[in-house]
């Protein structure tokens, strides 16, 4: 048994998961939109859920977090609070990519184009194909504008475009000349069920392994990108960004 949690949009999904086969069961999923902020129902909706099934924390077998790319605020909250719990508990931490997430909800066959918002006119785009249950990655998650998004389409026309920025960004690639029907309508966030099924746990994690997992950021924030403001000693920004 195990807990798996998505914080990378402003909709917190957790849920209660145990294996099953090849598979998992799902004994409990709980989404928590806006209003309420991650930052303030997060750990408390954790221990709650455990309560709820009489689950302790040190029973569980680890805990598989979103990876992103998403809110950098978001993913920020979400594995800090997993790191903490896991600390504490002595439980073993897997990540997985948020997009592979929404992917995983799409039609099996064609190329799935998982978008999720960036920032205003900048959209993360990650290339999966769906095979039973797990995806395969068709290549780099990447951030561009929805003209970009909407070129990238057209040069694959049998790809379809799903995931929570298309609330947003529907009439905006539409206008670009994506079809209506190759816009899904569904996730409108990253499912913590289906990120449970992406995960697998190691046979053993150093303090040092759990420290140094790190959101999937694609490219570097505001403030690392803003030329008034000087780098702070120590490593890049470029150097915590995934290469595959």
């Amino acid at each position: 048994m195990f807990l798996a949690l998505d914080t990378s949009t402003l909709t917190l999904s957790l849920a209660l998961v145990e294996r099953e086969g090849e598979g998992v069961r799902v004994l409990e999923h709980v989404v928590v939109g806006p209003p309420k902020k991650q930052s303030e129902v997060l750990p408390g909706i954790v221990g709650e859920l455990l309560a709820r099934h009489g689950v302790a924390l040190k029973s569980l077998e680890g805990m598989a977090i979103g990876l992103g790319p998403g809110s950098f605020t978001g993913l920020r909250i979400g594995l800090s609070c997993v790191k903490g719990l896991a600390y504490a508990a002595g439980l073993k931490v897997a990540g997985a990519s948020s997009l592979a997430a929404v992917a995983l909800e799409g039609p099996e066959g064609p190329p799935l184009f998982a978008l999720a918002v960036a920032r205003k006119d900048d959209l993360y785009l990650g290339p999966y194909r769906r095979v039973g249950q797990r995806v395969e990655a068709l290549g780099p998650e990447e951030a561009m504008s929805p003209e970009q998004v909407a070129a990238r389409m057209a040069a694959e026309p049998e790809a379809l475009a799903l995931g929570p920025a298309l609330p947003e960004y529907r009439a905006a690639l539409k206008a670009q000349g994506v079809a209506p029907s190759r816009l899904l309508s569904a996730p409108a966030f990253p499912s913590a069920v289906e990120l449970s099924r992406l995960v697998r746990f190691p046979e053993a994690q150093s303090l040092e392994a759990l420290f140094a997992l790190e959101p999937h950021y694609v490219r570097a924030s505001e403030p690392e990108r803003n030329p008034k403001f000087p780098p702070l000693p120590g490593p890049p920004p470029t150097a915590r960004l995934k290469e595959d």
